[in-house]
């Protein structure tokens, strides 16, 4: 892969050949942060953690440079967090025993900006190169603006590849906005119940974040066990942690659909659901 910025980097926690362990990979996750994918993508860790037929791969898109900062990181500068955010990254990775872990280190302007075609090639490449059955990214109805454009980009870079290259499923995932918002029918619920120290340990690997004045730990496990907890109101609990998912498949088997629109079918269906339900008891 002909990476653009000279300061992407390919990271293989076992050291093998760079190719043929990309190659391996069936679950990737494309996000946009250092931890987004483990807050995000966490059923795809799982569904690979300890099985040889299975890899997990982990592309990061930006530098983390811009986070907030606080007491122990209080007077690091931007390139100081772009480094540590960096190394945290790659302990995850080693943790979680990825395949591989890839940092594309762009500036979040550049993502956002639809004009610039590096971020899609990039992503175009490493899809190819990968092959997986399942990309995870950010869900379009996110409201953090870089996590909308990586989706964004994500989308486009698969249209561009052949049918027979792309994935099976494509999945937008939660970070800056909880899906437990969609109707049922269109929630795509993944498990992610297992191994609930890896999934602290994945997490909680990211000190300049939670230290920094972010406690994404809590947060993240509180999520998964709130939409457990309240996704079924009529029935017991069959899970410990779940996390929701939009369906963003059908974007990436047709290249026409509008993606706006098909956004804008999950917010109509929700607003008609609760509409009527008033209706039928106001």
């Amino acid at each position: 892969m002909d990476l653009h910025y000279t300061t992407a980097e390919v990271y293989i926690p076992d050291s093998s050949p760079a190719d043929s362990t990309i190659a391996r990979t069936t679950h990737l996750a494309i996000a946009a942060h250092q931890d987004d994918i483990e807050i995000m993508a966490y059923h795809g860790a799982l569904e690979c953690f300890g099985r040889s037929e299975r890899g997990f791969t982990g592309v990061v898109v930006t530098d983390g440079a811009g986070s907030p900062r606080e007491g122990l990181y209080a007077n690091y500068t931007d390139e100081d967090m772009r480094k540590i955010r960096r190394v945290e990254q790659k302990k995850a990775a080693m943790i979680g025993e990825y395949r591989a872990q890839i940092l594309l280190d762009y500036p979040s302007s550049k993502v956002k900006d639809a004009a610039n075609p590096d971020v899609v090639a990039d992503l175009k490449a490493i899809i190819d190169a990968a092959r997986p059955e399942v990309v995870y990214t950010h869900n379009l109805a996110d409201k953090h603006d870089t996590h909308v454009a990586v989706a964004l980009r994500t989308i486009k870079a698969i249209r561009e590849l052949p049918k027979d290259a792309r994935p099976k499923r494509l999945l937008g995932c939660e970070v800056w906005r909880g899906l437990d918002w969609l109707n049922d029918e269109d929630k795509t619920v993944l498990d992610v119940s297992g191994h609930s120290n890896l999934a602290a340990a994945l997490v909680g690997v990211f000190d300049s974040q939670i230290c920094g004045g972010k406690r994404y730990d809590l947060a993240t496990a509180g999520r998964r066990l709130a939409n457990a907890t309240y996704f079924a109101s009529h029935g017991t609990d069959t899970a410990t942690a779940l996390n929701f998912a939009m369906d963003l498949t059908p974007l990436i088997a047709d290249d026409s659909l509008d993606i706006e629109e098909y956004v804008a079918g999950y917010v109509r269906r929700f607003a008609e659901d609760v509409a009527s339900r008033i209706a039928r008891f106001g």
